[in-house]
């Protein structure tokens, strides 16, 4: 990864700049504010799928961006024209009132509607690398500003490491977590976050949970506390995410679904024989992070 300068100036560019997925380990909706917004409590956990951004400054004041997945992967896709890492830039650019630009190109791993941030890690992974670039600076809670203001989940990848979550993804917590491996499976569709939220048979007065009774559970069941109050109204809204929690059962793993879905994970132990999994699912088996890749940035 290029290493930023000392000084203020602007750097000619910036490659290979990671943006991590994250899971939840639970996610439990315990109320609902007055504006609608729905109240969460949660544990974000990073995990080691990456996307991988470069950043090429432009002198001309234009934000630009191209694709660089490749055309063989299962998800790929076409990315919108304004993504969250346009939009991070743009708003970052006007909160600095910098004169430059950047081309941003995205190497897109994470699958989207997965649950899993990559969005929103990528539009955390610009603030911070956008800043070496430009020369520029802002408060820290300015930039958390910023962050909310492009979704919920951006503000996490901002603190660095794993973290209790609680308000609408405002309030956040740095927590340690133990190390561990995890076998996450990705339907190859794909449910919708706003569907699922809207749903009259969502439950919203789940109990709140606390950190200190999170804390008291030992290493091996810290990963099954809780669950996902979004998982029922996303099984009967995308039958996939139902076979997925059946095979990871069928190899004896305690299968959940993390965020909004459509991925499910479970830990793992040993090797796991793949060959059997649904349909064209995304496999992949991740370790979670010590800490995030920018952490300090």
């Amino acid at each position: 990864m290029t290493r930023p300068n000392a000084s203020s100036r602007p750097l000619k560019a910036l490659y290979d700049v990671k943006a991590p997925a994250k899971l939840n380990l639970f996610l439990h909706i315990t109320g609902r504010r007055p504006d609608g917004y729905h109240l969460l409590q949660s544990v974000f956990m990073l995990i080691d799928w990456c996307d991988t951004l470069h950043f090429e400054l432009r002198t001309d004041g234009q934000i630009s961006r191209s694709d660089l997945s490749s055309p063989e992967k299962s998800n790929s896709e076409p990315l919108p024209a304004e993504d969250l890492a346009v939009r991070a830039a743009r708003a970052l650019q006007a909160a600095t009132g910098t004169p430059l630009g950047v081309h941003i190109g995205l190497e897109k791993n994470i699958p989207s509607q997965a649950g899993m941030g990559g969005g929103s890690s990528d539009a955390a992974s610009c603030l911070l690398a956008l800043q070496r670039l430009w020369g520029v600076r802002l408060a820290p809670e300015k930039l958390r500003d910023i962050a909310l203001g492009l979704g919920a989940d951006v503000p996490f990848f901002l603190c660095g490491s794993h973290a209790w979550v609680e308000g609408i993804g405002e309030k956040i917590t740095p927590i340690p977590l133990p190390a561990a491996s995890f076998l996450v499976v990705k339907p190859v569709v794909g449910v919708s976050t706003p569907d699922i939220f809207k749903s009259p048979e969502l439950k919203r007065d789940t109990k709140p949970a606390t950190m200190l009774g999170f804390a008291a559970h030992a290493d091996d069941q810290v990963f099954r506390f809780g669950h996902n109050d979004l998982q029922p109204v996303a099984q009967r809204l995308c039958p996939q995410i139902d076979q997925s929690l059946n095979w990871l059962q069928s190899l004896k793993l305690q299968g959940r679904m993390t965020g909004s879905g459509s991925a499910v994970f479970a830990q793992v132990f040993d090797t796991i024989d793949c060959l059997d999994a649904p349909g064209n699912s995304m496999i992949r088996k991740c370790k979670n992070l010590e800490k995030h890749p920018l952490l300090g940035w």
